[in-house]
């Protein structure tokens, strides 16, 4: 709710108060936006709910509300319409009022949470030993974007790369390391990533299929665990090898994270079981240490344990999990933490939240999150995929991006006659490339699954990153053809809303505030992403119905004003889904 809404409930709230008494402090005026701006912009739909209680009629209800209600430095006079229905119009004075005010705030009038907390976004979360693909794409966007929100809004936020770095996997590569390339486990970099992974998929088919390979393994992982330096020494250069990998892609991405692998966890895990049986909540079956759920039921109708403690002692990511949870609450004091995986983990989180709470884990004041997305289809609608049929790797799908955004911006200076140089067009291929790929992630309402096309994300036209860059690029462009500085227009410069162009993009900026709110709350990104494709939309409608640099002052002022607000939202709304803006494309 932005600040407008706030006033404007409070109104409504002395109103219900002054026609209805001291009893009605607490009702929710039901203020709503407007869905059609014939009505309005805003809507207050609370006499429609109070007819039985008052055993009135809705009309005569709001009849009484707006004869106690005073907005009239905000609003014009109120109109009842339908069933009763209070519908508010902004004053373009107002209007006018809260742009001039927001101009040359960097936060642009948007205030920092009242109650900030410390918050933990969790994602990313490749494993060692792999390749992040695209099936990672979605968690590491996501998050960043989710993070970068939380932390405009003020909170104390803690972004957390859970790589999987432990377990029967090393204990699997190690020891076929150990048999075929036994140097990976001594010298740094003595191997690519690309064999590293070739490697990993050998030792999982000799596991499988191998029963003395198997208790090999399992003996190594025992040696990890009890720190055998020869096995933690390759161990460790294993996992840094991967980690310089996983940093060329953050760095593409321009994503920052602390990693905390569960090999962080590992100490705590035996006190996991420990508590849980404390608790009385842990029980055996088939020689397993588990806990029994509500709720979940396995093919026969049974109830469905969660493992906390395999029958042969290991552990697995249940106890991790649980282990991560207890160190984040007790030790990093988090009051919210949001887990960003793909939809199929949602029963694992509802399982291992479910255990948190039956062993009062989990204080009142904190809150979990379980942030789940889609899958990324190809054009065939079927898993996102290389023709060969194998994964697609990360790394590759961003380099295409880029190289597929360079050719484009090759063909338009072509095109256009233009000369530019080698930085200049690298710079914007990968900036468009990068921010195309993000975007057309963000923008599908994250439950979704979405189909992976380079040619519809790198247009310009749609709801796509180059048309919104383009905007911004077509406001510097104003500045640069009238030789403008926008931050110097003037002493009594004012912005005025006389057109109907200028009065639909001056309420539309103030909304920012409002969505992201939302954001903070229900964690969909896609409402930003809409909101900045609405703005870009009602820019270039703005600028074609109202001449800027040859109209007469004070219009031409107010319009120059009114596009450096258009492209500073842009920009700080862009640089909270993690894409940069460009001053040329």
């Amino acid at each position: 709710m932005n600040a407008t809404q706030e006033q404007l409930k409070l109104k409504l709230t002395q109103a219900l108060v002054a026609a209805f008494g001291a009893d009605y402090t607490n009702t929710d005026p039901i203020l709503v936006s407007a869905s059609n701006p014939k009505f309005g912009d805003y809507q207050a739909n609370v006499a429609l709910s109070l007819s039985k209680k008052l055993g009135k009629q809705p009309r005569i209800i709001a009849g009484e509300i707006v004869s106690k209600l005073d907005i009239s430095d905000i609003c014009e006079p109120p109109e009842i319409a339908g069933p009763g229905f209070i519908n508010l119009k902004l004053q373009t004075s107002y209007l006018e009022a809260q742009l001039n005010a927001i101009q040359l705030d960097s936060r642009l009038g948007i205030p920092k949470a009242t109650n900030p907390q410390k918050q933990i976004v969790d994602f990313s979360s490749p494993n060692i030993a792999k390749e992040m693909h695209v099936g990672h794409l979605r968690s590491t966007i996501i998050g960043d974007s989710i993070a970068r929100i939380l932390e405009f809004c003020g909170h104390d936020v803690l972004r957390l790369n859970h790589v999987g770095d432990w377990g029967t996997q090393f204990g699997m590569l190690i020891t076929y390391l150990r048999e075929v390339y036994p140097e990976a486990l001594t010298t740094a970099n003595a191997l690519n990533i690309g064999d590293l992974v070739n490697f990993y998929r050998k030792a999982k088919q000799r596991f499988d299929e191998d029963v003395v390979f198997q208790e090999t393994s399992r003996q190594e992982v025992v040696r990890l665990q009890a720190g055998a330096e020869d096995t933690l020494h390759g161990w460790r250069l294993l996992c840094e090898q991967s980690r310089q990998e996983f940093q060329i892609i953050y760095d593409l991405l321009n994503i920052k994270l602390i990693e905390r692998g569960e090999s962080f966890y590992n100490p705590l895990l035996s006190k996991v079981v420990e508590d849980l049986a404390t608790t009385g909540l842990l029980e055996s079956s088939q020689g397993a240490k588990c806990v029994f759920l509500d709720g979940f039921t396995n093919r026969e109708g049974n109830p469905l344990p969660l493992i906390v403690q395999k029958s042969d002692g290991g552990y697995n990511y249940a106890t991790t999990d649980l282990a991560a949870l207890g160190y984040r609450i007790q030790e990093d004091k988090a009051k919210r933490i949001v887990y960003v995986t793909d939809e199929g983990q949602s029963n694992h989180f509802s399982q291992f939240f479910q255990v948190g709470r039956k062993a009062n884990w989990i204080p009142n004041d904190v809150e979990l999150v379980h942030v789940p997305f889609g899958l990324v289809l190809g054009e065939d609608g079927k898993k996102f995929k290389t023709r060969s049929g194998d994964t697609v790797r990360l790394r590759d799908l961003l380099v295409e991006a880029i190289n597929r955004a360079r050719a484009d911006i090759e063909k338009r200076l072509q095109e256009d006659g233009r000369t530019e140089t080698e930085e200049f067009i690298q710079n914007v291929a990968e900036v468009v490339g990068i921010s195309a790929v993000k975007y057309a992630d963000l923008s599908q309402n994250r439950t979704s699954s979405y189909v992976f096309s380079y040619d519809k994300m790198l247009s310009l036209k749609g709801n796509t990153a180059p048309y919104l860059l383009y905007a911004y690029v077509r406001i510097q462009g104003i500045s640069r053809q009238g030789n403008i500085d926008f931050a110097n227009l003037g002493i009594n410069r004012q912005i005025l809303l006389k057109e109907d162009a200028e009065l639909t993009l001056g309420k539309h900026l103030l909304q920012l505030d409002e969505v992201i709110k939302e954001v903070e709350q229900d964690l969909l990104p896609n409402r930003l992403c809409d909101y900045l494709y609405q703005l870009s939309d009602k820019f270039n409608k703005f600028y074609e119905n109202c001449p800027v640099l040859k109209s007469e002052e004070p219009a031409r002022t107010s319009r120059l004003m009114l596009c450096d607000l258009t492209a500073k939202t842009l920009k700080l709304g862009l640089s909270l889904l993690g894409i940069k803006v460009l001053e040329r494309m």
